[in-house]
């Protein structure tokens, strides 16, 4: 099985770039505080990367 990554909006991106935006509506972040859980892939680890202070990440052991 693919390993996860639990993905947490937890700083608000008002004020920030369009890009950064962009990238955090991807993940399929809607709003503060949503979780989504995805699977742990090159991808949406980059995404990541880009957004990373507004986000907390936890790997899942599945």
């Amino acid at each position: 099985m693919p390993r996860r990554v639990k993905i947490r909006q937890i700083k608000s991106a008002i004020g920030r770039g369009v890009k950064q935006k962009k990238t955090i509506r991807a993940l399929g972040i809607r709003r503060m505080h949503q979780e989504v859980v995805l699977n742990d892939t090159p991808q949406v680890r980059g995404m990541i990367t880009k957004v990373l202070h507004l986000l907390h990440v936890e790997e899942l052991d599945e």
